[in-house]
């Protein structure tokens, strides 16, 4: 089961799932991303917003419900990308101060944006190990082990980096279902901020996120995107989705029973580490055998370079894809017991 070297390992790629496990039944159940397995309701497009360009009205709506939506401060500068990946690779961009000190272990492409831009990328554990960073990257609530650093911690890294011309970079893409811990609505300065639509609303493949700002920051981004980066179709839905609080705060209830009932599913192969309503992350000496287990059993979950005691798994989307993996997880043998 090998891969690619220097490859960084992402979930989603069931084509790689079948190659691994050619003989698995089907329908495959990926569990390897945490993206919500139950989306939002896409309405009915207009056939005009496949056959012109993005409007000015158009993006302008979209902007203001996530203003809205995320809590946006008046004086702060938001804009929007095809998903927040491309803004990742343009981050560097912003800032030419070094070192950047990445809070890991986090998602991967956050340290590869920044190397590819020649920047000096370190790993610490907590912000307060940052020392003399220029750039400050953390993903709150983290990427995979849900850890949430507390927003006066961060606001007090941003001032201190703020003080010396340093930049702090958060990425928020699965805070939606815990919008208290978000740094939005305080935002202090020298600090840009990430949300990504498509994990909470369960529509990956739209591609839409946004930065958040101070003006100098996300123009910055918005001059380097260019014009009619967010395609119309994902402006129309964006916009319309992130108006229905009454779904999103559905959607969280539903999404936290679901990640209980995870919790208890795994409860007896691992130490649940943590996670987030949409994935929970199982540390096991036996990861390596029960990714096998489960990949033969179609059903494929994600594993890490950067630990290999760790299997992070999705929601199951309906019940027959429920009552699968817990037959899965049951009929596990560890290979000491075997």
């Amino acid at each position: 089961m090998a891969e690619a070297a220097g490859k960084v390992w992402h979930g989603g790629d069931l084509a790689q799932a079948k190659a691994l496990f050619p003989e698995a039944p089907e329908p495959w159940i990926d569990l390897s991303t945490g993206i919500n397995p139950i989306p939002y309701p896409v309405p009915a497009l207009p056939l005009s917003l496949w056959q012109r360009l993005p409007g000015v009205r158009d993006e302008a709506a979209l902007l203001a419900a996530a203003r809205e939506t995320y809590r946006v401060p008046e004086t702060a500068g938001i804009v929007a990308a095809p998903g927040t990946q491309i803004l990742i690779e343009l981050l560097p961009c912003l800032a030419n101060t070094g070192p950047v000190v990445v809070i890991g272990p986090t998602y991967a492409e956050h340290a590869v944006a920044w190397r590819k831009a020649g920047m000096d990328v370190r790993e610490s554990a907590t912000p307060a190990e940052a020392g003399d960073a220029g750039v400050v990257v953390l993903v709150n609530p983290n990427n995979p082990d849900g850890r949430v650093i507390e927003r006066a911690q961060l606001t007090a890294v941003a001032r201190d980096l703020a003080g010396r011309g340093g930049l702090l970079v958060i990425d928020e893409a699965f805070i939606d279902f815990m919008p208290e811990a978000s740094l939005i609505p305080e935002l202090p300065p020298a600090t840009l901020i990430l949300r990504s639509f498509g994990k909470t609303y369960g529509l990956a493949g739209l591609r839409l996120g946004f930065a958040i700002g101070e003006a100098r920051l996300t123009e910055a981004l918005r001059a380097a995107l260019g014009p009619w980066a967010v395609a119309g179709p994902a402006l129309h839905i964006g916009a319309q989705a992130l108006s229905d609080t009454d779904w999103l705060a559905a959607a969280a209830g539903a999404r936290a029973s679901d990640a209980a009932r995870l919790d208890a599913l795994l409860a007896s192969r691992g130490v649940i580490v943590g996670g987030t309503s949409l994935f929970r992350l199982l540390a096991t000496p036996d990861a390596p055998a029960l990714f096998a287990h489960l990949g033969r059993d179609g059903i494929y979950v994600r594993r890490f370079q950067n630990n290999a005691s760790w299997l992070r798994l999705g929601l199951p989307g309906d019940e027959p894809s429920w009552q699968r993996l817990a037959a899965a997880l049951a009929s596990f043998l560890p290979p000491d017991a075997a």
